[in-house]
């Protein structure tokens, strides 16, 4: 899941990565990946020109001025521009993209090295939009478990109700959405697992999710959470003593 946050992560309920990641990940300096979206030239005509790396030809960019209207316009959805603090504090551009827009641009990188991470790119786009699908499935399932998470944490993250959902359905179902799916034969681009759920395991993942809600508002830790839960579980729904 780190991996998978060092390079794709969310915004606004899409899946994107940023043009400073994409050149720190191909191995190429940030202002490269600049002009291959931007479309900015060099008029330098000396091998010893650090901005070209001593090209002296133009960079055939992605937004380029000359792009007709329609075709600018819809790169312009798949590239946001945006802007960092450098080391030094000082502002610097960089661009958001989807998924389309990092196809794009990363159709003019060659090499083993840069094959390697266009695959793992697309995974990680994949298990991305996996988990916004899980996300949004579960505030139209439970509306007053997803609010829970959100007010428990200030800026809440994809993974922060990932979490939560993950550690209920594998208490209950042994395993994750994803992994459900995958064993019962289930599309995986199937919103919701509840359809294929018996009443019963519905009834326990929302007795068990009043539960994490109560343990939220009250601010108890993750870990703290998960064993509360698995003891209830464990005892109470399954009807089993537990040793203390």
């Amino acid at each position: 899941m780190n991996e998978l946050v060092e390079i794709v992560s969310e915004r606004n309920g899409v899946p994107i990565t940023t043009s400073l990641i994409v050149a720190e990940k191909f191995g190429k300096r940030h202002q490269e990946v600049l002009y291959a979206i931007e479309g900015r030239e060099c008029s330098c005509k000396g091998s010893g020109c650090k901005k070209c790396n001593g090209r002296g030809y133009q960079q055939l960019g992605l937004l380029q001025e000359d792009l007709e209207i329609n075709a600018k316009s819809h790169l312009s959805k798949m590239f946001k521009k945006s802007s960092y603090k450098d080391n030094g504090g000082r502002k610097r551009p960089l661009y958001y993209m989807d998924k389309d827009g990092f196809t794009l641009l990363a159709m003019g990188f060659t090499g083993e090295k840069a094959l390697r991470w266009k695959i793992d790119y697309i995974k990680a786009f994949d298990a991305m939009e996996e988990y916004i699908r899980s996300i949004q499935t579960a505030k139209l399932d439970y509306p007053a478990f997803t609010r829970a998470i959100e007010q428990a944490h200030e800026k809440p993250k994809f993974y922060h109700f990932s979490n939560e959902i993950n550690m209920i359905n594998r208490i209950v179902l042994g395993t994750d959405a994803k992994h459900f799916k995958e064993e019962n034969g289930i599309d995986k681009k199937e919103n919701s697992i509840r359809p294929y759920l018996t009443a019963e395991q519905i009834k326990t993942i929302e007795e068990l999710q009043r539960i994490d809600i109560g343990l939220l508002i009250a601010n108890i830790e993750f870990e703290q959470r998960k064993q509360i839960i698995k003891t209830h579980y464990t005892k109470s729904i399954c009807g089993l003593e537990v040793k203390t």
